[in-house]
């Protein structure tokens, strides 16, 4: 049976990070802490399904609210040639 290509992407990725960290835990760990003090998250953080359907319907909302207010403007008028 041959693996899906995703999977075997993250199987590979894993494998070289393993290997970055000569197969130490530890050593993996640090080097994951360094990495993200270097690279901060800056988005929101979901912590279950709900937080992400609030993110989710809010963000509809934002979209709703902004494409309503692009409709009530003046449509754009033709150049003269």
């Amino acid at each position: 049976m041959k693996a899906d290509p995703i999977l075997q992407e993250i199987w590979d990725i894993k494998d070289r990070l393993a290997a970055e960290a000569g197969y130490d835990v530890n050593r993996f760990v640090q080097q994951l802490r360094e990495w993200s003090a270097e690279h901060p998250h800056n988005g929101p953080v979901v912590h279950n399904a709900e937080e992400l359907r609030q993110l989710v319907a809010a963000k509809e909302r934002q979209r709703a609210a902004s494409s309503s207010s692009a409709h009530n403007e003046e449509p754009p008028r033709p150049e003269k040639l």
